[in-house]
């Protein structure tokens, strides 16, 4: 099977970048790996796509460099096995608060005798052309993300992070935000970035990586220089929306 690139470059402590892509458009997302990002995220958990639309932005995924990743609509198994069987490489899963939940997410991206995952993994095995090699190299291949968001997550952060197969911990930092009574819309706020420097402490300790957003060149730099490796660029909307405004805002300039 191919490779996990993004996983690799992890496990060796290099920086990797990569948006979420939630517009539901094959087209979007192969422009997004083909721009040279280490993954893309299909994001399935804050819009109304389904399965086969998944899968076929999975296939344009495949004809670039860039390690497909699904951001499922939670951490029902059902959810983990039908986006690894149809492709991704790795998964994205919100709202983790225990340590027993992120056991459980790890064993599901697994096989027997690691973990509980079923078979059947028809695109992801090449249609059954790949059984043996996939079924022998899964499951030191699937990345695994989990997404800290929540009070609980944060009492239970340090335990979270000690689970083996737990590959990131992601800020969530808008529903994080909400939860300890924060104004989203006034991010950064000290309380999120004191968050980030946990996770990056913890990185140091254990065997995880921390990962955080940023929406800019300037906000790339900052993250890596806190020390994060995974770090999310985008959603694909705000890219688009930022490069649209800007070109119209200089016409608007130069025609008044």
């Amino acid at each position: 099977m191919r490779k996990n690139e993004t996983r690799s470059k992890l496990l060796k402590h290099e920086p990797v970048l990569g948006p979420f892509v939630g517009l539901q458009s094959p087209h979007v997302a192969e422009l997004m790996g083909h721009a040279g990002f280490d993954f893309v995220v299909v994001e399935s958990e804050h819009n109304a796509i389904e399965s086969a639309e998944i899968e076929h932005i999975l296939m344009a995924l495949g004809n670039t460099e860039a390690t497909p990743i699904v951001r499922i609509p939670s951490s029902e198994k059902v959810y983990i096995q039908k986006a690894l069987d149809i492709g991704a490489m790795g998964i994205v899963v919100p709202a983790v608060k225990t340590a027993q939940e992120a056991m459980d997410i790890v064993s599901a991206t697994r096989f027997p005798p690691v973990g509980d995952r079923s078979w059947g993994p028809l695109r992801a095995s090449k249609y059954t052309f790949d059984n043996e090699d996939y079924l022998h190299n899964a499951n030191d291949n699937i990345l695994v993300i989990l997404i800290i968001e929540t009070v609980e997550a944060l009492e239970n952060l340090e335990d979270i992070a000690a689970v083996p197969g737990v590959d990131v911990l992601f800020i969530g930092p808008w529903d994080m935000c909400l939860a300890l009574g924060l104004d989203p819309l006034q991010l950064p706020h000290q309380e999120i970035d004191d968050i980030v420097v946990k996770m990056v402490e913890l990185s140091k300790r254990l065997e995880i990586v921390a990962g955080a957003g940023a929406s800019s060149p300037e906000g790339i730099k900052d993250r890596i220089d806190q020390g994060v490796k995974y770090i999310s660029y985008g959603p694909d909307y705000s890219l688009l929306s930022a490069v649209a405004k800007t070109g119209v805002d200089a016409f608007k300039e130069l025609t008044k």
